[in-house]
């Protein structure tokens, strides 16, 4: 489906000023926050979810991680890309972003333990066994820390979902 990319100028009413404060954070709009101009909810719903993801306990190598696994489980390849060039900005260790988009164990335990965990939620749609969360505890991450995916498991989901159904074209900024 033939989805518009926005931007400040053609955004319906709602959109344009969060699409220039996007413009202003990363110097750039990413199609994806273009398309999702289009309903100014979802627009507001992704930054205002973003920015409070941002908030959570994890840095940001676990951060980037848990958006990655989002993306490569709902089998998201803009937001891989996106994503992976995000980690790189801000200097995730490159062998973890390659084992998460590749789908391979990372070397470091309890990354991998959140890698694996964020997976769990997003396969069993928000139901992993009492296993899953005590192997994810037992890794050294607490009950904050099983809620905190969650927030990154919604706001991923909704970038998503739009790009399955939108067929977003990849920024050139994330190598497209």
């Amino acid at each position: 489906m033939n989805f518009n990319v926005h931007d400040a100028n053609s955004a319906p009413d709602g959109s344009g000023a969060l699409l220039e404060k996007a413009g202003s954070a990363f110097g750039f709009v990413p199609n994806i926050l273009g398309i999702m101009a289009e309903s100014p909810a979802l627009l507001e719903a992704y930054m205002t979810m973003s920015e409070i993801f941002e908030k959570t306990d994890f840095n940001a190598t676990e951060k980037q991680l848990v958006l990655l696994a989002v993306s490569q489980d709902n089998d998201c390849g803009y937001c891989l890309a996106a994503h992976t060039g995000i980690a790189q900005m801000q200097k995730v260790p490159e062998a973890v972003v390659k084992a998460v988009v590749e789908d391979r164990p990372i070397d470091d335990d309890k990354l991998e333990s959140l890698k694996t965990f964020t997976r769990h939620v997003v396969s069993t749609r928000g139901n992993p066994t009492v296993a899953d969360i005590e192997a994810f505890l037992a890794a050294g991450y607490s009950k904050r820390h099983v809620l905190d995916v969650i927030a990154g498991v919604g706001m991923k989901t909704l970038s998503n979902y739009t790009n399955h159904i939108a067929e977003t074209p990849l920024d050139k900024q994330f190598g497209g």
